[in-house]
């Protein structure tokens, strides 16, 4: 690998600004709170912190993407690391290059969904864990008394997008890696042939799907393939690529109609989230993806353990257990999901934001496996997603994620808990405040950042009226009914 010493300049001028620093990233302004000299400082004092010798360094299709890659891979030789430059990339190939090559630091330089003037950085460590509390708060503290304008140095060579081992195909491994944890198989899928919409919005997604498609081929899956915005672009064209808005879902169920596609996949700016519309572009739940590929993992491997978010349970409690699964509930957020998956040996866990996390991909989340994932369910199932899909929302209705703004969000809280807490069947306070009322159930979690109440609420069939139960619990929370 590249190996390459560097001498760091001298630390004078005012203390930096880390307000880029946020709960476990780092996303700026370009321009006023994140440039090239401190993704090279925060990518130096990182290797530090972390000890690693080596490290990956990728980058998505934003503008100031390349340059601060470059930045960070200097920052890492400074520190006595060598680097491997994985080029424009997803973060699960950041993951997937640091779990398997023994790396002891991933950088991925991506603001993700952030608006355009915005980019940013994702770290990890050995076996591409994510980052502990102190771990980033010591690279942020450390940052911080490192004065502007320290660290500047030449850049390093070979960080062109190519492996830095010639014999060494970094993109080939991966995919092969995302096909066999999916578990995707030409049996699988020679039934029938799937098409499918993939909408990549000019992110970082497109070069990659085509190399896996590329290989599916070569093993003999049937993939009718359509690709829509696949080229990277970091004008973004069509938009930022954040396909959890619902503003952004025509764009890609249009497609899936007009294609008479069996559903449809879009991308956010680095992939490490898909989401899913089905055969007659509608838009399908997270809370039913993470069922679905529940039951995908415990095809492949019977009585495995399943690690959910608390925010909406009943479709992926009742999949897991129906398969003689084992259901563990975590908090919201990678960090707390990946560390319970490692505590329990989770094959497999799911949020209901798009994030999906493998195990046998270092407990790391992906993009690009889901979809996978459900192919090899439909077929073994001998069903359409629109056909599952349809089943799950019948069974458990669900409002999605509904934000309140509202100043007194805990004086909100307490009115909940005064409201529901005696009669409920099951109280849950470990993230958030759940009350399970046997028919139906609710989770409301505080925004730790913003004056927002975030409510989900789910129903088992048409017992009760869900919008019922939701107008109820809103005028409660906006303190227009005691």
């Amino acid at each position: 690998m590249l190996d390459v010493s560097l001498q760091t300049g001298t630390m004078t001028g005012p203390r930096r600004d880390t307000s880029a620093f946020k709960a476990y990233d780092i996303r700026g302004v370009v321009g006023e709170n994140i440039d090239a000299n401190f993704v090279e400082c925060v990518a130096r004092v990182a290797t530090e912190i972390l000890g690693a010798t080596s490290a990956a360094v990728g980058f998505d299709a934003r503008e100031t993407s390349s340059d601060y890659a470059q930045a960070a891979a200097r920052g890492c030789m400074n520190a006595g690391a060598s680097v491997l430059g994985l080029g424009l990339c997803g973060t699960e190939e950041v993951y997937h290059a640091v779990g398997s090559n023994g790396l002891g630091l991933g950088i991925m330089v991506t603001a993700s969904h952030n608006p355009i003037d915005h980019n940013g950085l994702k770290l990890v460590g050995p076996n591409a864990r994510p980052l502990t509390e102190n771990e980033f708060a010591a690279i942020r503290e450390r940052a911080a008394s490192i004065s502007v304008g320290a660290g500047k140095s030449s850049p390093p060579a070979n960080l062109d997008g190519k492996a830095v081992q010639p014999e060494l195909d970094l993109r080939q491994a991966y995919v092969q890696s995302a096909i066999d944890v999916a578990g995707i198989t030409s049996e699988a899928t020679l039934r029938r042939t799937t098409r499918i919409l993939f909408n990549c919005g000019n992110g970082a997604a497109g070069p990659t799907l085509k190399a896996i498609l590329s290989n599916l081929g070569v093993r003999g899956v049937q993939i009718d393939a359509h690709v829509v915005h696949g080229l990277p672009d970091p004008t973004f064209p069509n938009g930022i690529p954040n396909p959890l808005l619902p503003k952004n879902h025509a764009a890609t169920a249009s497609e899936v109609v007009r294609l008479g596609a069996d559903f449809g996949v879009a991308f956010d700016g680095d992939f490490d989230r898909c989401f899913f519309f089905d055969g007659a572009g509608t838009f399908v739940g997270g809370e039913y993806l993470v069922a679905l590929l529940a039951e995908a993992n415990l095809r492949r491997e019977a009585g495995c353990t399943i690690v959910h978010d608390p925010r909406l349970v009943y479709a992926a409690r009742d999949k897991i257990r129906a398969a003689g699964g084992v259901a563990i509930q975590s908090g919201t957020g990678h960090a707390l999901v990946k560390a319970k998956m490692r505590e329990v040996g989770a094959a497999y866990g799911g949020e209901m934001s798009a994030h999906h996390y493998f195990r046998d991909f270092f407990y790391c989340d992906s993009g690009m496996i889901p979809w996978m994932a459900i192919i090899a369910l439909l077929a073994a199932e001998e069903k359409t997603l629109s056909e599952c899909v349809a089943a799950l929302r019948a069974a458990y209705p669900s409002s999605g994620e509904i934000n309140f703004q509202i100043e007194n969000k805990w004086d909100a809280l307490a009115r909940l808990r005064a409201a529901y807490v005696p009669h409920a069947a099951e109280v849950d306070e470990g993230d958030g405040l759940s009350c399970d009322m046997g028919a139906w159930r609710f989770n409301v979690r505080a925004s730790n950042t913003e004056d927002l109440l975030r409510l989900n609420v789910e129903a088992r069939g048409q017992a009760v009226s869900l919008d019922g139960c939701v107008a109820q619990l809103s005028k409660i929370i906006e303190g227009t009914k005691a």
